[in-house]
């Protein structure tokens, strides 16, 4: 049975393609492609003349028929213009099509822009919140920062670069000063991945150009208060004073945030 092929493609340098994608490429009757200029300059690369449609963010719902048609003879291969399609791509509607229709949906793994920013950042990666491309407007901009302004994971967000400069100082006022990792051009001639905090990215992108991948520290965990040899001469001193363990347990505990039965344990030991 003919299957929908999702297929990663470079995110710059064109020998990050896989083996296994070269050869869908191939094979596959059709290359449903986002932009088929930017497609067509890899096919060329690689000596690969398989017939392409134009599959992109204003055609993708009129173009769904026909695609899935082709489905009918055939399998597609769908493209994104980098990277893997469906990730703040087009895709997401065809694939929903496809499967309703008992098609295959095979993934071909590859290069993503997302992942590889992450990587390279330096900032923590096991867990991590992706709100894609951030919004045009500075309110709509300000309201999603502000609901992941509390997570603890990494923030990795996609941006413009005329609209780079207005995300930093957006979320600047939002987050305050964090780190951030900066990711420009990743695998092409002038990549370049700047670290440091929020308003030295401000002072560093004065005339910001190429396509850019912001990595920006999660919400930092305060440390868990512990029970030292201080806190506990100043128990020690309170009830040989006459302090009841009640107020001398709710007084500590609200100066240190160590828990009252923790203190209370060490109440007890005195």
């Amino acid at each position: 049975m003919p299957a929908l092929y999702v297929v990663a493609t470079p995110i710059g340098n064109l020998e990050d393609i896989s083996l296994r994608a070269l050869r869908i490429l191939r094979e596959a009757k059709l290359i449903a492609a986002e932009d088929t200029r930017k497609t067509r300059r890899l096919l060329t690369t690689y000596n690969i003349r398989t017939p392409m449609t134009s599959y992109h963010e204003h055609n993708k719902l009129t173009k769904l028929d026909y695609i899935l048609n082709c489905l009918e003879g055939g399998d597609v291969a769908l493209v994104s213009e980098a990277g893997m399609p469906g990730i703040s791509d087009p895709g997401y509607e065809l694939i929903v099509a496809a499967t309703r229709r008992g098609i295959p949906i095979v993934p071909i793994p590859g290069p993503s822009v997302v992942i590889t920013a992450l990587a390279v950042s330096g900032l923590p990666t096991d867990k991590f919140n992706y709100i894609g491309f951030l919004p045009r407007k500075s309110n709509d901009r300000r309201r999603l920062i502000t609901s992941v302004a509390d997570e603890y994971g990494t923030i990795v967000a996609l941006e413009t670069p005329h609209r780079l400069l207005a995300a930093l100082n957006d979320m600047l006022l939002v987050l305050g000063d964090r780190k951030v990792a900066v990711c420009r051009e990743l695998t092409k001639i002038h990549e370049e991945v700047f670290r440091g905090t929020i308003s030295q990215a401000i002072e560093h992108f004065t005339a910001p150009r190429g396509e850019f991948t912001l990595i920006i520290e999660g919400k930092r965990r305060k440390d868990k208060p512990r029970l030292t040899e201080e806190v506990e001469k100043q128990l020690h001193r309170m009830r040989l004073s006459g302090v009841t363990a009640k107020e001398a347990i709710a007084k500590v505990a609200g100066e240190t945030g160590l828990s009252k039965k923790e203190l209370y344990w060490a109440w007890l030991r005195l």
